[in-house]
């Protein structure tokens, strides 16, 4: 399971002193137990895929702090959200590539019958669904936009 490998390398980071890692670590731990909490899953605790979830929005926490750290000249701390992001994207499946999301994009369209921006909700709620954890939402909005000209 996803949880374990994700506790068994918080012990390592501890006793290894990387003091990042731990730290991270530990915040996932957290924010999964919290996720646990409230889908009141405590005792069976979630599938790899809800941790997966979890993993990304700690993710997009991180890319928005990064981005407001940058833009208030802060970065030391923008440094600090990146390795994060390094050491969280360890626990993500393998992203696609563009060319992947837009094979993908295309299929859906044909599928849907979709042929303007106007329904791009349609298109857009279909995709996230197909590609969730692999693939970065705002790219396939960016692909979907592109695809509904």
């Amino acid at each position: 399971m996803l949880k374990q490998k994700i506790l068994d390398e918080m012990k390592q980071a501890m006793k290894s002193g990387n003091t990042q890692k731990r730290d991270t670590l530990r915040m996932l731990d957290s924010m999964i137990k919290n996720v646990e909490i409230e889908k009141m899953k405590k005792e069976t605790g979630l599938a790899d895929e809800e941790i997966i979830e979890v993993v990304a929005k700690g993710i997009k926490q991180r890319k928005d702090s990064v981005f407001q750290y940058e833009a208030g000249g802060r970065m030391d701390l923008a440094e600090k959200e990146k390795k994060e992001i390094e050491i969280l994207s360890e626990y993500m499946p393998e992203q696609m590539g563009e060319e992947e999301i837009k094979l993908a994009v295309k299929e859906i369209i044909s599928q849907t019958g979709a042929t303007s921006k106007a329904e791009m909700g349609k298109v857009m709620g279909i995709a996230m669904g197909k590609l969730k954890g692999k693939a970065d939402g705002n790219l396939v909005k960016k692909i979907v936009g592109e695809e509904l000209k």
